[in-house]
């Protein structure tokens, strides 16, 4: 991947891994868009900290940093739900980028959000809500998914006009249904087109 050419950042959390899942669909989207996808999560957070972890974990995605989030074109941001909100390692992430809210630098950038859950209604709608609340603070677009996308009348499982979401049960072994995949997918792309067309109209002003 070019890491200088123009790039919508998919930033998530995972615990078992079916987070990731959904963040790989919408970077499918994305590229899928004519956009490229800069996939980055973030690392865990103890109650106890005795130790940094290294810049660079020993394997899957990289660690977000501050200029992957400063200089994204648009962001969909995931985490699984933990007790109607967003995990703990997320909410670390966002406390700590008061200096690019001071700045403005993720003004006027759309911005959207996903989730997973272990039940059928277990928070996923108050988390995508919530999740919400740091994006508008720092001044995001935030997309949803419209019902205009086929598969949000008919999932049976995951999905809401909110964000692509997903259905993992209590085990945390039921696969993403098709249903899922396809509005995850279709957000990276509604994502992008809407990253692509507002920077194409800051560059001709």
């Amino acid at each position: 991947m070019n890491q200088t050419s123009p790039y919508v950042l998919v930033l998530y959390y995972s615990s078992h891994g079916t987070t990731k899942t959904l963040a790989y669909a919408i970077a499918q989207g994305i590229e899928e868009a004519g956009m490229t996808a800069r996939i980055r999560t973030v690392p865990t957070v103890a109650p106890e900290t005795t130790a940094s972890k290294p810049a660079i974990p020993d394997e899957g995605d990289l660690y977000c940093t501050t200029e992957d989030l400063k200089d994204c074109l648009g962001l969909a941001l995931g985490s699984p739900t933990h007790f109607g909100n967003m995990a703990a390692p997320m909410k670390y992430f966002w406390d700590n980028t008061v200096t690019l809210w001071l700045a403005g630098n993720l003004q006027n950038k759309p911005a959207s959000v996903f989730t997973a859950t272990g039940s059928m209604h277990g928070g996923q709608e108050t988390t995508l809500l919530t999740m919400m609340l740091p994006l508008i603070h720092h001044g995001m677009m935030i997309l949803g998914i419209p019902y205009g996308e086929p598969a949000l009348n008919r999932t049976s499982r995951g999905g809401t006009p909110y964000g692509a979401s997903h259905v993992s049960g209590a085990a945390h072994d039921e696969p993403v249904s098709d249903d899922e995949r396809e509005l995850a997918i279709a957000q990276g792309r509604r994502l992008a087109i809407s990253a692509k067309a507002l920077a194409q109209a800051q560059w001709r002003q």
